[in-house]
């Protein structure tokens, strides 16, 4: 089976199941060099892209006018093609167990559609085991074919970051396995077409899946320990950023900073590997502990922003906050999990209903998930406090002279400032006379 030399004579399509902040940039990315069919169960979605619109902003509205995807949600194309790429979502549930719905349906997809000599890579961030155990039965049931004889199986993490223009797809190492030695060949030669900078052989599909898992738990301790030491210097009365930034002086100092852990990733794939773990009898320790710590800085936050109004002499429940962002990260629509929906949900017990600010999300998208209506920069009028939550760039972008402006008329110690990012000088803010706190 040489897949690839048919694939690079445009003979076969490879087909990208799954076009969101993952699935697109891979589908733009081939669709440079081979043929490729993007599929996505979401019509609208199909639509918007077929009309030129990157609802993801990832790859931009440009680029999607000039590709040559073949768009559709008519599962019957993918039998055009015999390389697949599964980058669906993988949530968790509300108990924090994994939430494997949306990979299974996509292998059923691809299992139904699937012929003789063809591979399928999941991308999709999962616990060690699930490709094998829990994919290619599906794969099999599905399409009467045998793993291992009728296709191979292979899994390539994403590593994308959202929102990222300097780490792109093409220049991040990209991790490859496959279910033998041939369909690892096969599947690294693909990908080489697209990733510059290379790909890295995993011994294994499990050694990959871990390896994905593992990367974000790193993460996202590492940011719950700056955020636990966040805590406990507010308490001490010291600048967590000017520790960080005294401490960053030596060589081999990690750059983290204390943060909203929200998003698909971080904020849910070390449950991927507690669930697993927990399975086979140990309970973990460190990244549950971590996950306890991020998870309530939301919280955290809203009660410093009580806080600070108090202190600037205000009546809590009559204030007029607004926040900024809703995001999960700066430069980036996506909303999913954001953690800045834990301060909205903590003020509100306080009786605040702040207004809500994101120039780069979706409106009604926002308000399907959140039931939150955002309101726009030039409305942000008379209020007691600025929360800036995420550092979009449009937020970077407003000078200290006009912060004034958002307030009502009172001096400027009773104007609260809640920088969570640290976007603005604290020097220059703090001469300005203005009652600012950040994390």
């Amino acid at each position: 089976m040489n897949l690839y030399q048919d694939i690079i004579c445009r003979k076969e399509k490879i087909a990208i199941v799954g076009l969101g902040y993952v699935g697109m940039p891979i589908a733009v990315a081939f669709a440079k060099k081979v043929n490729v069919v993007g599929f996505d169960l979401n019509k609208e979605k199909i639509e918007l892209y077929k009309s030129g619109i990157d609802p993801t902003n990832e790859v931009g509205n440009e680029v999607i006018r000039n590709t040559t995807i073949e768009f559709t949600s008519d599962e019957s194309k993918l039998k055009e093609a015999r390389f697949h790429i599964v980058a669906v979502p993988t949530p968790i549930n509300l108990d924090k167990t994994p939430d494997l719905t949306p990979v299974e349906s996509a292998s059923k997809i691809v299992g139904r559609n699937l012929t003789k000599g063809s591979i399928v890579v999941y991308e999709s961030t999962v616990y060690p085991g699930v490709t094998e155990d829990i994919c290619i039965p599906i794969l099999e049931k599905e399409s009467s074919l045998k793993c291992g004889v009728d296709f191979k199986i292979g899994y390539s993490p994403e590593r994308i970051n959202p929102g990222d223009k300097i780490h792109r797809l093409e220049n991040i190492i990209k991790i490859v396995s496959g279910i033998d030695e041939e369909s690892l060949m096969q599947i690294s030669k693909i990908y080489e077409l697209i990733i510059e900078v290379g790909v890295y052989k995993a011994s294994s599909i499990k050694v990959a899946e871990a390896a994905k898992v593992v990367e974000n738990s790193q993460r996202d301790i590492n940011i719950a320990f700056m955020n636990e030491l966040a805590m406990v210097f507010n308490r001490m009365g010291i600048d967590t950023r000017e520790v960080i930034d005294a401490m960053s002086t030596k060589w081999n100092a990690l750059n983290f900073y204390p943060g909203l852990v929200g998003g698909h990733c971080i904020g849910v794939d070390p449950y991927y590997f507690v669930y697993e773990a927990e399975k086979l009898g140990y309970h973990s320790q460190i990244i549950l502990s971590g996950r306890k710590i991020n998870d309530g800085m939301g919280e955290y936050v809203a009660d410093a922003i009580i806080k600070q109004l108090v202190l600037a002499n205000k009546t809590v429940k009559q204030a007029k906050v607004v926040i900024l962002g809703i995001s999960f990260k700066e430069n980036c629509p996506d909303i999913r999990n954001s953690k800045v929906i834990d301060i909205i949900n903590r003020l509100e017990e306080y009786g605040i209903i702040p207004f809500v600010v994101d120039p780069i999300v979706d409106r009604l998208e926002t308000y399907q998930e959140y039931g939150i209506e955002l309101i726009e920069m030039k409305d942000i009028k008379n209020m007691d406090c600025l929360v800036f939550a995420v550092a979009h760039n449009e937020f970077k972008n407003i000078n200290c002279e006009s912060l004034g402006s958002y307030f009502n008329d009172c001096v400027n110690s009773n104007k609260v400032i809640i920088d969570i990012k640290s976007i603005f000088d604290k020097d220059e803010i703090i001469k300005r006379g203005f009652s600012y706190w950040r994390l």
